[in-house]
């Protein structure tokens, strides 16, 4: 924030108050945000590992009715942009296809 930046032109609060609530849920946000990104990098250790279990005994990197299953988990559980986040989210856990 540079000297002539404000907390309202940050924050986009017009309140001393308002301010002080954004930047307070933003501090909480950006410690969720960091807590997710650990919980997806330990969900892509535990998919390497079944994905590896998987070829090694001579099936394929991707079981596309276990795919399914955790799409329909997120659609249920969030609604339709729930579904682009499991895409997204089966994307990097697949590795390289």
């Amino acid at each position: 924030m540079t000297a002539m930046t404000t907390t309202a032109d940050k924050t986009g609060a017009r309140t001393p108050e308002a301010a002080g609530l954004i930047e307070n849920a933003r501090e909480r946000i950006d410690t969720l945000d960091d807590r997710i990104i650990g919980l997806i990098q330990e969900r892509m250790a535990v998919s390497a590992v079944i994905q590896e279990a998987r070829i090694t005994s001579g099936g394929r990197r991707v079981n596309l009715s276990r795919e399914m299953e955790v799409l329909g988990h997120y659609r249920d559980a969030l609604g339709k942009p729930g579904t682009t986040l499991a895409m997204t989210l089966l994307e990097l856990c697949r590795g390289r296809v």
